[in-house]
């Protein structure tokens, strides 16, 4: 029980603190709604039932870092259990006797006591993890464009957060153990402060009574003082990972971009060159992140020695927007001059702006000075694994290609080795620049008709460029060929009036190009109708299913794995197997591993049916150690295939064929005429004894 001084200065202290409170969640505001867009509140109303269990279990950091994301778990439990602690103990400093009844009482104390433990032990193993042990992954190298405050500044905000959070914590358990002490019994079940609590049994009455004080404005005093740092700390995250789960516009698929207006005069900026180019929910990832650079250890091109580090993107954007000084009114940020884009979905129906708003608080520094260096934005192969990997939700890839847009469309500046991947899309439809006329010479012998010739086919099959151009991937097309033939499928392709997707236009930046060729093929996809696409690249899948729907085009798009399983499934594959008969002589050998296509797997989630197809073919198969949703990449999405990689330690398709040769398998399997290329470009460097071969072709042995 307070003293009548002690109740109106900590009355006083707590006006103090919401009055500081208000401002700083006030400038917050003015920040994150200065970017493009506005949030649809309706969506966390959808959401609420599944983010809520999520949230509470720490569900998404479990998926990396097992241990460490334990302890995380028993920090953030207990500190949010700290929200009624520290309520109730304001009121029973206030009113006295206040205390829960029965067993509610019990349980309340019971948790609280737990909790606290768990708190403590979690803080003490994360401080000595920082401070001891030091670990790389915690850091990032020196190579790294980071802002000149973060390097330090990221240990004094750990140091600060960690002190707090223990010494909180630690003086609320302290001040119980002296109440029961005191009163020589504990309130409600409280076995560790009534073990700490004989810590005590020396002490004279008036000394536990002035520990019990002390302990009380410790604990909530730290958190009176905390709060005005708190919006600039990483804890703030507290915050804004729920809303983050809770907020971000809806997507198809982690890599589905949206679509800009070229038709719209008013227009001034295309991509994201400022912040105040960026949506609001990308400038709300800088306050949602926690600086454990879990992005910055899946990244391909940061493990593979290159200067990206998405970690390091957000920490700048984080630090930038620290310095801020808020009071420019947030009703002045929508300006006449915005720029519209209908086809942008997950913003409660409110085209996306792209245009720099007037009156924003955000700064006009560039992106590429203070957050992220244009040799960092090409080496991104936008494989969409810091995505994936976020545990608060957070999209630094879709920075990344947005600030591309804005290099390509507004400055011309991009790799001069993109150039003939540009100009084959823009003269021949395809970036190998191979003539339409020749689309089809893949196909001579096979049985393989056109829409012209089979019109209205149960599935289109969209073969794709690779297939229909280059002479490996061609292996693969006339293999599934085979297999759609040996299946009876009633099937057709569009020949000569297939065109690109555009997929390798848009991840370079170049979205003119993409909304070209988008908008021809959807009016032939249209024309044609189909009931059914399949695709044996991912990267034509995920742009037919994903990106297309914005230029009018809603297709049912499978891949080639997936319609091979349907068919083993439904008994119209009949294969060669060990157990019935020898395998062909023309048979490979049957240990593999297989690799996941990036746009495959994180993109589109399929996982099982490739190795569903495998299993079938008895093959055996041997998971490399980073498979499925973990999956490496192979180093050539994000256009990367058009271009020399940037400079690093190593090359990423280098790494990944190394993780396969490890597996002791002789055949590493694939699904994508990308992963195929930069895979057995690996292989032969390593002397080609390994064999590179897509699932189709191993199928298609077993016909």
């Amino acid at each position: 029980m307070l003293t009548l001084v002690e109740k109106v200065l900590f009355g006083l202290a707590v006006v103090a603190t919401l009055a500081a409170a208000y401002f700083a969640v006030k400038r917050l505001i003015s920040i994150i709604t200065g970017g493009q867009g506005k949030a649809d509140w309706r969506l966390a109303l959808e959401r609420l039932a599944v983010v809520l269990p999520k949230i509470a279990t720490f569900q998404p950091l479990f998926r990396f870092r097992p241990l460490t994301s334990l302890f995380h778990a028993l920090v953030g439990w207990g500190f949010g259990f700290y929200l009624l602690v520290n309520l109730l103990d304001v009121a029973r400093g206030y009113l006295p006797g206040f205390e829960i009844p029965g067993m509610a009482g019990n349980v309340y104390h019971l948790l609280a006591d737990v909790l606290s433990v768990g708190v403590l032990v979690g803080m003490t193993f994360f401080l000595v993890r920082r401070f001891v042990f030091r670990p790389g992954n915690l850091s990032t190298r020196e190579s790294t464009l980071l802002h000149p405050k973060a390097r330090a500044g990221i240990r004094r905000d750990s140091a600060i957060v960690g002190g707090f959070v223990l010494l909180h914590v630690g003086s609320r358990f302290l001040g119980e153990s002296f109440a029961v002490a005191a009163q020589g019994h504990a309130d409600g079940w409280q076995p560790a402060a009534s073990a700490a609590a004989g810590l005590w049994s020396g002490w004279s009455p008036q000394a536990l009574v002035i520990g019990q004080h002390a302990a009380f404005w410790l604990a909530l005093g730290l958190i009176l003082a905390f709060i005005p740092y708190f919006p600039y700390s990483k804890h703030v995250h507290l915050f804004f990972a729920p809303l983050n789960f809770l907020l971000k516009p809806e997507r198809r698929s982690i890599g589905e971009l949206s679509r800009l207006d070229f038709e719209d005069e008013g227009v001034t900026q295309f991509g994201a060159a400022k912040l105040a180019d960026l949506g609001w929910e990308q400038i709300m990832d800088a306050y949602a992140c926690i600086m454990c650079f879990r992005c910055q250890e899946v990244c391909p091109a940061y493990g593979t020695g290159k200067v990206l580090s998405p970690a390091a993107l957000e920490i700048n954007k984080r630090y930038l927007l620290n310095t801020v000084e808020a009071g420019l009114a947030v009703s002045h940020r929508r300006a006449e001059h915005s720029i519209r884009c209908p086809g942008v979905r997950g913003t409660n129906g409110v085209p996306a702006r792209l245009g720099r708003p007037q009156g924003s608080p955000l700064p006009d520094t560039p992106l590429t000075e203070f957050a992220i260096p244009e040799e960092a934005i090409w080496a991104c192969t936008s494989c969409g694994a810091c995505v994936d990997i976020c545990p608060v939700h957070n999209e630094p890839m879709r920075d990344i290609l947005d600030i591309r847009r804005a290099l390509v469309l507004m400055e011309n500046a991009f790799p001069k080795q993109l150039e003939t991947a540009f100009r084959g899309m823009e003269r021949t439809a395809n970036p190998w620049n191979i003539s339409p006329a020749e689309r089809m010479k893949w196909a001579e012998g096979l049985k393989v008709p056109t829409v012209v010739q089979n019109p209205g086919p149960d599935i289109l099959w969209w073969v794709g460029c690779a297939p229909a151009t280059d002479a490996r991937a061609q292996k693969t097309a006339q293999a599934f060929a085979k297999i759609l033939n040996a299946a009876g499928v009633n099937f057709a392709v569009l020949g000569q009036r297939e065109q690109c997707t555009g997929d390798s236009a848009r991840r370079a930046g170049n979205e003119y190009l993409f909304n070209e060729l988008a908008t021809a093929n959807v009016e032939i996809l249209n024309s044609v109708k189909p009931k059914r696409i399949v695709t044996t690249c991912p990267h034509c899948l995920h742009t037919l299913k994903n990106e297309y729907p914005a230029f009018g085009g809603n297709y049912e798009v499978v891949h080639h794995t997936q319609l091979i399983n349907e068919l083993i499934g439904a008994g119209k594959l009949q294969l060669w197997l060990r157990n019935r008969q020898p395998l062909s002589v023309n048979s490979h050998a049957s240990r593999i591993t297989y690799h996941d296509p990036c746009y495959l797997g994180r993109h589109n989630k399929v996982f099982a049916e490739p190795r569903e197809v495998l299993k079938a073919a008895q093959l055996d198969l041997t998971e490399m150690p980073r498979h499925a949703a973990k999956s490496f990449c192979c180093g050539a999405g994000g256009a990367q295939m058009w271009k020399e990689e940037e400079h690093g330690t190593t090359n990423v398709n280098k790494a990944r064929f190394a993780e396969a040769k490890a597996t002791g398998a002789e055949t590493l399997a694939v699904g994508c005429p990308f992963c195929m290329v930069m895979l057995t470009d690996a292989s032969k460097a390593d002397g080609g004894e390994i064999q590179v071969r897509d699932v189709a072709e191993l199928v298609a042995d077993r016909l």
